[in-house]
């Protein structure tokens, strides 16, 4: 089936005018691009990230969008000169609303659905994992296939963050470990630590997402519910959470931002083992020193340091 995917371009203030002449023309399944809304969330929720990507920024910069779609057939293309003629309506009467610049593009359904697909191809990373993405067919060799849905919203194993904290487990992982991964995401280290031979891990998020999308990496390996738990909740803010976790983990995994380890480096000691290790990641260039910092001021020796790209891992023990 074709579709037209149609564009409208204002501004903050004419959002609301615009999605409200479309729904009075019953066009309602919309998506709206607001930099000031995206600016606010970026501002809202700091504690999360270090660095947003700088392609993204400038796609959002000055960008008041309202896009939805239509059948490309005759009820689509009448639905089209309605809302064309509603918007000359708008100009005239407004001046303030931005451009009201209508935009076309012409698609497939399968464009939507697979056209992403060609960017994901089987991956190598360090010595011995080989990341899969679940359509591809690929001859792992003498790796460790580790099988992946890149559809899902997190880490697929392209991010450098992600990259070092696989290329260290391969150093980590000797047999029978028991790990916990804080900041789990879509599981990829969780799974991966157990393919390459831990006993069981803990992944833990704050985002109830991640449970769904953990379970289904886990599963496209073969790994069950006995090996791998799944737990959505803040360690940090939530007790009962911390009481489920404990301790006595041969390796704690938390690739997540500066901040949040900061923040979690108190806690480490009580959550490994003696002679356990902690490995930490997502942190970006400039604050690698303020990360060892806090992990020596609460008792643990730094072991290792990597970087990719400006990112940093470090462990410590």
């Amino acid at each position: 089936m074709r579709w037209l995917e149609v564009h409208i371009d204002t501004n903050h203030a004419g959002l609301e005018t615009v999605q409200a002449l479309l729904s009075g023309l019953d066009v309602d399944g919309v998506m709206i691009e607001d930099e000031e809304e995206f600016q606010a969330f970026l501002e809202n929720n700091r504690d999360y990230w270090d660095y947003v990507d700088e392609d993204l920024e400038r796609h959002m910069a000055g960008r008041s969008r309202i896009t939805f779609y239509l059948e490309a057939k005759e009820t689509g293309f009448a639905k089209l000169g309605e809302i064309r003629v509603a918007l000359e309506d708008l100009k005239r009467q407004r001046q303030d609303l931005g451009t009201l610049l209508m935009t076309l593009e012409d698609v497939q359904d399968a464009d939507w659905e697979n056209n992403w697909k060609q960017y994901y191809k089987p991956m190598e990373i360090g010595e011995r994992l080989l990341v899969i993405p679940q359509w591809e067919q690929a001859d792992p060799g003498d790796r460790v296939p580790l099988y992946l849905d890149p559809g899902l919203t997190f880490g697929t194993g392209a991010h450098a963050t992600t990259r070092l904290c696989l290329t260290a487990l391969e150093g980590l992982i000797h047999g029978g470990e028991r790990v916990l991964d804080l900041g789990c995401g879509s599981g990829i280290l969780s799974v991966a630590a157990l393919r390459l031979g831990a006993g069981s891990v803990l992944a833990v998020d704050i985002d109830d997402k991640c449970r769904d999308a953990a379970r289904e990496n886990a599963g496209l390996n073969q790994i069950g519910p006995d090996r791998l738990e799944i737990l959505v909740g803040n360690l940090l803010t939530d007790e009962t959470v911390a009481a489920k976790i404990g301790g006595g983990y041969d390796l704690v995994l938390a690739n997540i931002v500066a901040d949040v380890i900061i923040a979690l480096a108190p806690r480490v000691r009580g959550l490994l083992n003696p002679g356990g290790t902690f490995l930490c990641s997502g942190i970006i260039e400039g604050r690698a020193a303020e990360v060892e910092a806090a992990l020596s001021a609460n008792g643990l020796v730094i072991r290792d340091r990597r970087e990719d790209g400006g990112w940093y891992a470090i462990t410590g023990q």
